[in-house]
C-alpha cells in the first residue's frame, strides 16, 4: 500500500518527534543517572520502545532484532552493558545504512545532496560517495570505542565519550565535511 508523503509525516507528530530526538540524544545521561538506581530494565524498555517508535516501517523488524539482542544480554545478567550498548547498535545500524547504499547506488549522502541539486555532475557523485565512504569508516571506529566503553570504561568515561566526545566528534566531521564541500564547490564553479 502507498501512503501519501503528508500522511506519513502525521504518523509522528512534531512534538512527538521531537521528544524522542531528545531522549535519543539524552540516552547516556538517562544511563548514568538511572542504571546506578537500578534503572536497567526500564533503560532497555524505553529503548526498545524508542526503537519501535522510531524507525519506518520497513526497518522495524532489523531494529526490533537488534534491540532484542541487547534485551537478551541484560536477560543473563548483564543489565548495565545491555543499556550500554545502545550506542553500539546505533553505529552498527548506521554504519550498514551507508554501506549498504554504497553497494547500491546511489550512496546515501548522493540520495541527500540531489535534493538540493537534482542535476549532481559526475564530480559530485563521485564526491559524495567518497563522504560516504567517510562516515562509513566514523561509524566503524566511533563504533568500536563505543563497544569498549560498555565493556571496560567506567560509567562516567562512558557518558563522558558517548554522551559528548562522540557528539563532538561526529559534529567536527560534519562540519569539516561542509567546509570542504564549500571549497570543492567554489573549485568546479571555476572550472
Amino acid at each position: 500500500m502507498i501512503v501519501p508523503m503528508n500522511a506519513r509525516h502525521r504518523a509522528h507528530p512534531a512534538p512527538v518527534s521531537l521528544l524522542l530526538g531528545l531522549m535519543v540524544l539524552a540516552w547516556p545521561l538517562l544511563v548514568f543517572f538511572l542504571l546506578p538506581r537500578d534503572g536497567g530494565v526500564l533503560l532497555l524498555a524505553l529503548g526498545v520502545a524508542l526503537i519501535s517508535w522510531r524507525l519506518p516501517q520497513g526497518y522495524k523488524r532489523w531494529g526490533l532484532l537488534l534491540a532484542l539482542g541487547v534485551v537478551v544480554l541484560a536477560l543473563a545478567g548483564h543489565v548495565d552493558i545491555g543499556v550500554r550498548a545502545w550506542p553500539v547498535l546505533i553505529n552498527a545500524a548506521l554504519f550498514i545504512l551507508f554501506a549498504w547504499s554504497l553497494r547500491h547506488p546511489p550512496s546515501l549522502i548522493e540520495r541527500l545532496a540531489r535534493r538540493q541539486e537534482p542535476d549532481l555532475p559526475p564530480s559530485g557523485v563521485r564526491y559524495t560517495r567518497r563522504v560516504t565512504q567517510l562516515w562509513c569508516g566514523f561509524f566503524l571506529i566511533n563504533g568500536s570505542i563505543a563497544l569498549w566503553t560498555a565493556l571496560y570504561a567506567d560509567l562516567g568515561l562512558w557518558t563522558l565519550y558517548n554522551g559528548g566526545i562522540a557528539y563532538g566528534l561526529s559534529g567536527a566531521l560534519f562540519a569539516g565535511e561542509w567546509c570542504v564541500r564549500q571549497r570543492v564547490r567554489r573549485k568546479a564553479s571555476h572550472d
